[in-house]
């Protein structure tokens, strides 16, 4: 398949903002050309851009996408109560049938907003890779291990099995947390990290309450403390939500070159807190950002994140120039790719893999032109994606889904799945 694009604004991120007008084409699942005017071919198909904005799709680099059902059904509670009185009992009910439908819901709103890949942390990570490779979505699973869920040697079963399934599909080691992971499991994470040389990623630091729990039960270390005794980071890898971190937690992100992954959207819903975004940057620390699950944000939309760290942080310091908009873009699209280890995916460049999205210009919204890049974090809707390709090809457009079934039938299916769960 060849697809040129022509007329094209295109916002490559490829260490710049410069937007550059021309084309841009699609061969199978790369890029094979950027710049003023393409080759003579013959193209399968040639779109006419139209002077909207191609760039890299967003990547979503915390997420737990087949909790779609319990969205907007455990709203309005803070956190630990949420997650283990609301959140935990009906996801023990769900089957690996329904984990692969409710995902399959996930990626259709991932795709309809500009996200072309997602760090997925989840149970059943087989049916995670089944329902992204069924749509032709990029997803990147991270284990889950923790005292009720998983174990060490299946994790290193799906570290073999999902990193050759295919190209669309690789897997990272991972736990839940600190508050549900006991110690002995910890230590045989931390050899498995070592002996593969792979990071671990994990929640950690994510309320007050967790960070002093932590402290008492480990001899006053802090969560990130903790894991770095147990030797975790000796390869790299990052926290989600990361709201309360010391200063020496910073200098130990900063030491092995850690990932901080922000949520500001599910930290502001549960009132968890306002992670300093100001400090990771001072810190020469690398943050990407994630939406959190669907039960707890509730919505799947970079755009609201994006505005939400930058917000939040102004508000936080009291400086209104806190946080640039283009920091904010490329935590969004180059960071969150480089956080899940998807450095083929994080630019357009000649060579790399056709992750990418058609903005509209043409919506009141992005008019009139003064400086589009921080017009898409301030004033940016998912209603202004016109396309999303993952791959090379083409799973959203104008409206319309490609996923190898009918949007319609992908919302029947969850809406089953989970009237079934909440009568059970």
């Amino acid at each position: 398949m060849k697809i040129k694009f022509i007329n094209a604004r295109i916002l490559t991120l490829d260490n710049t903002f410069e937007i550059i007008q021309g084309e841009l084409v699609v061969k199978e699942n790369k890029i094979t050309f950027i710049g003023t005017k393409a080759p003579e071919d013959n193209y399968n198909r040639i779109i006419d851009c139209k002077y909207n904005l191609l760039m890299p799709g967003f990547k979503n680099a915390h997420t737990h996408s087949a909790m779609t059902f319990l969205r907007s059904y455990a709203d309005d509670l803070p956190l630990h109560k949420w997650l283990f009185e609301k959140v935990f009992p009906l996801e023990e009910k769900l089957t690996k049938n329904d984990i692969y439908g409710l995902a399959k819901l996930a990626i259709a709103e991932y795709v309809s907003s500009g996200i072309t890949a997602n760090f997925d942390m989840y149970m059943e990570p087989h049916q995670i890779a089944k329902a992204s490779m069924d749509t032709s979505f990029r997803t990147v699973i991270l284990g889950c291990v923790n005292n009720f869920t998983e174990s060490i040697k299946i994790m290193r079963e799906n570290y073999t099995s999902l990193n050759s399934i295919s190209e669309l599909i690789s897997y990272r080691l991972g736990f839940h947390a600190e508050y549900t992971t006991d110690e002995f499991i910890l230590k045989e994470l931390s050899k498995l990290a070592n002996e593969l040389r792979e990071p671990v990623f994990t929640h950690s630091s994510e309320t007050i309450q967790e960070v002093e729990d932590c402290k008492k039960r480990h001899s006053g270390l802090t969560p990130t403390e903790y894991f770095e005794k147990l030797g975790l980071y000796n390869y790299g890898g990052g926290g989600y939500h990361l709201v309360e971190m010391s200063k020496n937690d910073l200098e130990i992100f900063k030491k092995h070159n850690l990932f901080a992954i922000t949520c500001p959207g599910s930290n502001t819903k549960l009132a968890s807190g306002i992670a300093d975004i100001k400090a990771f940057l001072d810190y020469d620390i690398p943050v990407a950002i994630g939406t959190d699950g669907p039960a707890s944000n509730n919505a799947l939309d970079m755009f609201r994140e994006m505005f939400l760290v930058t917000g939040l942080q102004k508000l936080k310091h009291q400086d209104a120039s806190c946080c640039d908009a283009k920091d904010v873009l490329y935590m969004a699209t180059v960071n969150g790719a480089r956080a899940m280890g998807l450095n083929n995916s994080d630019v357009l460049r000649e060579g790399k893999f056709a992750d990418l999205i058609l903005v509209d210009m043409h919506q009141p919204n992005m008019q009139p032109i003064n400086n589009i890049v921080k017009n898409i974090v301030y004033s940016g809707s998912k209603l202004n994606i016109k396309m999303t390709m993952v791959n090379g090809k083409i799973l959203y457009e104008n409206g319309i889904y490609y996923l190898g079934e009918d949007i319609e039938e992908i919302y029947n299916r969850a809406n089953e799945i989970t009237n079934k769960i909440k009568k059970a």
